[in-house]
C-alpha cells in the first residue's frame, strides 16, 4: 500500500487546481504547469485539499497513486515558491559564465562548451564557479542539472569537475612512488 499516495496535498490560498479528461493543471503566482494523470488515478480536490484515488486495487495503480501524489505536490510547491538547484565547478581555470540563454563552460575541454537552457529555466553565475538553475518545474531542472554536471563529471583524485553544491566527492589516494 503506497503511504505516499494516502496522503493529502493541502492547496494554498492563491492557487487553482483543475482536473478535467485526465489533466491536471495547477496555477499560481509564478506560472502555469500542466500533467497528464493515468486514467487508473482519481482526484478529488475540494475544501483546500487534495487526495489521490486509486480506480483499482492493482499493483500498478498502488504505485501510480505514490507517483501521482508526488508528482502533484511538487506543482503545487513549483508554482508557489519555485525549485532550485545549485552546481559547482572545481578546478584551476575552470569557470562558467552566462551569455543571454546559454551558459559558456570553460572546463579544460580545447574550446569552450555552450549549454543551451530549456524553456522555463533561469540561471545565475555567481563567482565564476557557482551555477544556479531555477524555475517552476523540479523535473525540467534536474534534467537541465544532470547535463550539465554530464559535460565535465567530478574525477576522484583532484576532484576537478562539475558536482552538485550537496554532493561529497569521494576521494582516491593518487600513486606512489617506490623504490
Amino acid at each position: 500500500m503506497s503511504r505516499v499516495g494516502k496522503k493529502p496535498v493541502p492547496i494554498p490560498d492563491k492557487t487553482k487546481v483543475t482536473f478535467a479528461d485526465s489533466l491536471l493543471t495547477v496555477t499560481g503566482e509564478k506560472g502555469t504547469l500542466s500533467q497528464a494523470i493515468n486514467p487508473a488515478i482519481g482526484l478529488k480536490i475540494e475544501d483546500g485539499v487534495m487526495n489521490v484515488t486509486m480506480v483499482s486495487e492493482d499493483r500498478n495503480s498502488r504505485a501510480l497513486q505514490g507517483l501521482t501524489r508526488s508528482l502533484a505536490a511538487n506543482m503545487i510547491t513549483g508554482v508557489n515558491r519555485g525549485f532550485e538547484r545549485k552546481l559547482e565547478i572545481n578546478g584551476i581555470g575552470y569557470r562558467a559564465e552566462l551569455s543571454g540563454k546559454q551558459i559558456v563552460l570553460h572546463v579544460g575541454y580545447s574550446n569552450p562548451v555552450s549549454f543551451n537552457l530549456p524553456e522555463g529555466i533561469n540561471a545565475a553565475v555567481a563567482k565564476n564557479n557557482n551555477i544556479i538553475l531555477s524555475g517552476i518545474d523540479k523535473q525540467k531542472i534536474g534534467l537541465a542539472a544532470a547535463a550539465i554536471r554530464k559535460i565535465r563529471p567530478p574525477e576522484p583524485y583532484k576532484g576537478k569537475g562539475i558536482k552538485y553544491a550537496e554532493e561529497h566527492i569521494r576521494r582516491k589516494a593518487g600513486k606512489t612512488g617506490t623504490k
